[in-house]
């Protein structure tokens, strides 16, 4: 039951579960049967129960949360105790969600809460697809949205990656134009970083990779379609139509307290970070949060501020977390604003689509004065 004294916050839950690796990823994920998914849902759901939070918004990433069917979802949704209105997302898997001979009923979902669903297209190009190891092609993609969207479930959010093996400007406005064709709210579009560990970073001969230079000019070529369809570029990898942009993403870079469960989940609360380590045998016995240190400062203000499209509010960076904004500061953001890279006026400085492809050179700088 919520009180006047409960805790608002959000909550992300991750499911490790995987029928395989893609080439690209590195994180924490692995092959499961029916007995561990059931033990590991009644963990989770046992652990939201005993959290003294209330959540306005919810997001449940993986690995693959699909990978456990829609009830096993809806009944983690369900431990949960949700604010009316909040924003309560679920990943998918077309492989799990699109294809025609496995039915996945989106109407469980959409009855125990879930009202945005994160699909992962990557590319609309099958053979793009199938090089980054993805089993399903852009027809189960397109069934998943249509499954979801017959659910009730219209808020869809797409993830397409840029700079992947193959790929072109030609092949990409293919991917765009899918994209916003299916009626998406949402794109998140990520430049692919090759991690170690992955088969891609061990076997790179095998693949054919845009260099640098092309990888960001597709990143500004999505920029401009996307906005010419009407999308804000609201965070660096994420463009929205007004009104979609993710709520629950917006904590982890505005510095509000979300908690995180299962393996390698991660949470901020209270100024304190802290983790689950990436070993599910620990989490089901006993998991033990490791604390990471002290978040929300200043430093950390100008690094997540400068990843949204509203930039630095001087203002609040003045009154919130004490720094200075005039002076060398103001100076040195003009001097960016003067390059290309952004807007700077007597509210804040934010940076644009091709500073954003800078950002990191951009706050070392700033986080350099701010140390003087």
């Amino acid at each position: 039951m919520m009180t006047a004294d409960s805790k608002t916050a959000g909550l992300y839950v991750h499911i490790p579960f995987c029928a395989g690796k893609c080439v690209y990823c590195d994180f924490y994920s692995m092959r499961a049967g029916e007995e561990l998914k059931e033990k590991y849902t009644e963990k989770i759901c046992g652990d939201i129960k005993k959290s003294p939070y209330v959540f306005d918004t919810v997001y449940i990433g993986g690995g693959t949360p699909s990978s456990l069917g829609a009830q096993r979802l809806a009944d983690i949704v369900k431990s949960a105790r949700i604010v009316p209105g909040a924003e309560v997302t679920a990943e998918c898997n077309p492989s799990d969600t699109g294809r025609e001979d496995i039915p996945f009923d989106f109407g469980i979902l959409s009855a125990a809460g879930v009202n945005r669903i994160s699909l992962g297209l990557q590319s609309a190009v099958d053979g793009e697809r199938k090089l980054l190891g993805r089993r399903a092609g852009r027809d189960e993609v397109s069934r998943a949205i249509e499954r979801a969207s017959r659910a009730g479930i219209e808020n869809i959010s797409l993830d397409l990656m840029l700079g992947i093996p193959s790929q072109t400007p030609e092949s990409l406005v293919r991917s765009l134009e899918f994209c916003v064709n299916s009626g998406a709210k949402h794109i998140s579009a990520y430049i692919l970083k090759v991690e170690p560990g992955t088969f891609l970073a061990e076997h790179p001969e095998r693949f054919d990779l845009p260099d640098d230079d092309a990888a960001a000019d597709m990143y500004l070529q999505t920029a401009d379609y996307l906005a010419s369809k009407g999308f804000v570029h609201y965070e660096i990898s994420n463009f929205a139509l007004p009104g979609y942009e993710s709520r629950h993403n917006l904590k982890y870079w505005k510095g509000e307290d979300y908690l995180g469960l299962g393996p390698a989940a991660h949470s901020m609360i209270g100024g304190k970070r802290f983790y689950y380590e990436r070993d599910i045998e620990k989490y089901l016995a006993s998991p033990q949060p490791v604390y990471e240190g002290e978040g929300g400062g200043a430093q950390e203000y100008i690094m997540l501020s400068l990843r949204l499209g509203q930039g630095i509010l001087f203002e609040e960076a003045e009154k919130k977390y004490g720094i200075k904004t005039d002076g060398e500061f103001r100076e040195k953001c003009l001097e960016f604003a003067r390059a290309g890279l952004g807007e700077c006026d007597s509210l804040g400085f934010r940076l644009n689509s091709k500073g954003f492809l800078v950002s990191n050179s951009v706050i070392s700088s700033l986080l350099y004065l701010l140390e003087k």
